[in-house]
Formats: C-alpha cells, sequence, structure tokens
C-alpha cells in the first residue's frame, strides 16, 4: 500500500488547520493536473517522424486511434499526478511555492486516493488497448515510471541525478507513443530476428537524443528549484537528492545533457533524415534561450504554467516546431549529394 512520510519540522509546517480540513472533490480533481496534459505534445514529434517515415494513409481508424491514444496517456500521466502530489505532501511543505497545494493545505483521505489513480490508470490502460499492443505497453512503462518515481522502496526522485533521468525518460516514452499510433500494427514477430517487426520501432538514436533532450530541461528545472530555495539544507528536506546537488554540479549536468542530445540527434539525422540539419542552429538557440531563462531569480521554468508567460519564447518554440515538420515531409536534395560527397572525398 503507498503511503508518505511523517516527516515534520518546527519552522516550516503547513497551516495549523490543515488536520482539521477534509479536501473536497475540488482538490481530488486538481491533483490529476488536467493543465498539465499540454505536456503530452512530446507526443507530436513520435506521430511526425512515424508520418513521415510510414506515410501512414489519413482513415477514421487512424483518427480514432490519435484520439483514443492522446486521452490514453493524458489518464495514465494524471495517474502519475495523483500518486506523486499525495505521496510527496510532508516534502512539499518545505518548497516555498509546493507548500501551498491543497493537498498540503487539507486533510486527505488514502481511500480515494487509491481509488482516484487506480481509476485513472485502469482507464487509461484500457483505451491503450483500443490502439496497439505496443501502444498499451508503452503506455504500462509510463505508469510503471510513475511507480519508481514516487513510491518507496524506489522513489528515484531522491536519488542524485536518477532523479532527473527517471523523470525525463517520459520524453521518450512519449515519443514512441506517438510513434506507435502511426506504425503499422503488426503482431509478435515470429522470430527474434524479425526485422520487419523490429523496423516498427523508433530509431535508437532519436529515442536517446529525446531523453537526453528532457533531462537537460528537468536539470535545468532542478537548477532554479534548487536557487529559489536558497538554502542546501532546507532543500535537502524538500528533496533528499537536494542534499548532494550543488550549483556547480547541476550546471555541469545540464551542459553534459545538452552536449549528449546533439550527438545522438547529429547519429539520427545522418542516418535517417539528413534535412533536419537545417534546424540545428535553432536547436542550439532554442537550447540556450531555455538555459538563460533558467537562470533567471525565480526562474519560469520551474512550472510549465509559468513558462507560458514567456510569449517570445512560446512564440519561437512553436515556430521551432513548424520547422521540424516541414523537414521531416520536404526533401532538400542538395544536403543529400553534400552527404554523399563527403563520403567518397578522400584528400
Amino acid at each position: 500500500m503507498i503511503s508518505h512520510s511523517s516527516q515534520t519540522d518546527s519552522t516550516l509546517t503547513a497551516p495549523a488547520d490543515r488536520l482539521q480540513v477534509p479536501a473536497g472533490l475540488k482538490q481530488y480533481i486538481k491533483i490529476a493536473r488536467v493543465d498539465n496534459w499540454v505536456k503530452n505534445v512530446f507526443m507530436l514529434p513520435g506521430m511526425v517522424f512515424a508520418l513521415a517515415l510510414f506515410q501512414t494513409p489519413y482513415s477514421n481508424q487512424l483518427l480514432f486511434k490519435i484520439i483514443v491514444g492522446l486521452l490514453s496517456i493524458c489518464l495514465v500521466a494524471s495517474a502519475n499526478y495523483v500518486i506523486n502530489e499525495y505521496l510527496d505532501i510532508d516534502y512539499d511543505r518545505f518548497h516555498p511555492l509546493k507548500r501551498k497545494r491543497s493537498l498540503v493545505m487539507t486533510k486527505v483521505n488514502p481511500k480515494i486516493i487509491y481509488a482516484e489513480y487506480s481509476l485513472l490508470a485502469l482507464v487509461g490502460l484500457g483505451l491503450a488497448s483500443f490502439v496497439s499492443i505496443k501502444f498499451l505497453v508503452t503506455a504500462t512503462i509510463l505508469l510503471c515510471m510513475g511507480v519508481i518515481y514516487n513510491v518507496k522502496p524506489f522513489r528515484s526522485k531522491e536519488r542524485v541525478f536518477l532523479d532527473v533521468l527517471s523523470e525525463s525518460i517520459n520524453n521518450p516514452i512519449r515519443f514512441a507513443a506517438g510513434w506507435f499510433i502511426f506504425s503499422p500494427a503488426l503482431g509478435l514477430p515470429n522470430t527474434k530476428w524479425d526485422l520487419d517487426w523490429i523496423n516498427t520501432f523508433p530509431p535508437l538514436s532519436i529515442m536517446l537524443a529525446y531523453w537526453m533532450g528532457g533531462a537537460f530541461l528537468m536539470a535545468t528545472k532542478r537548477f532554479a528549484e534548487y536557487r529559489l530555495i536558497g538554502d542546501a539544507e532546507l532543500a535537502g528536506l524538500y528533496r533528499r537528492s537536494f542534499k548532494f546537488y550543488t550549483e556547480n554540479s547541476l550546471l555541469v549536468s545540464m551542459f553534459f545533457y545538452a552536449i549528449t542530445c546533439a550527438f545522438f540527434m547529429g547519429i539520427f539525422l545522418i542516418k535517417d533524415r539528413i534535412e533536419l540539419l537545417v534546424s540545428f542552429p535553432f536547436f542550439a538557440l532554442l537550447f540556450s534561450w531555455y538555459l538563460r531563462i533558467g537562470l533567471l531569480n525565480d526562474s519560469p521554468v520551474q512550472g510549465s504554467e509559468k513558462l507560458y508567460v514567456r510569449k517570445w519564447f512560446m512564440t519561437y518554440l512553436v515556430l521551432f516546431a513548424i520547422l521540424i515538420c516541414v523537414l521531416m515531409f520536404v526533401d532538400i536534395p542538395w544536403l543529400h549529394w553534400l552527404l554523399e560527397n563527403a563520403n567518397n572525398y578522400h584528400p
């Protein structure tokens, strides 16, 4: 059974009436974080890349799979948010912003939490089964990562660096979910080396690039949180991994994740889509801009709802996404000629 810590602190506690005011329906609905469903936009590149590769024809069945698939991942993500908020109750009150969350301020009924989590998870996985077997497995992995991230004895969010890596791996999982909506729904492989079945999976290079890109975003968020709290001891009470972080170690990790992301992205574009080479300068600017925002005091990168107020950045992000979509479908012959001649050149 899921339970949360009873850690207390005399200097930073939730309001005294917390245990006297039961959480209402509004609070239980709010912890599903429907407003965070926008994060499932990370499925979109998987859809676009798979569509470009497999040339999936439009049909009512495909539209059904898109709608059901999106809703499925949203519900599974909400299940993860529910246990995240519940199990973090006694840690969030050490955070200057999260200590005002509704569950921190009220008395929670664990039975309702378990019921809400189970309902969201079961309906989400049930819908996933209508898309394909591969999509169902992907949605199940996303649900399991929520357990690994939040629930003891795993609770990877408390382990230095692993907290970032185990959270950001949800990005390639979402990418794969989007991919499997458009990839051919083949049956199980007949043999271990059934290449037709294997080729319906997304390339490993883009999955690793997506993972490291997400790790960069998450490490930047950790950096902003660490600076906001401004006290290493207090930060460690909020999240155990912060006991081992410093601003320098987080900055170095951000640099590592960005470089690694660019490396695997380079492998992908050379092997699978050379046209994406055009996006590289814009890709670098996107990461640099995000880093600049992350270095601000009380940085907006601490929560997606804050990042939306950066209108120029969000506009650039939309334009960048459009550019990627165009490059996935428009061939640039001279880039192929350049690559072939570079490979044949021997000084």
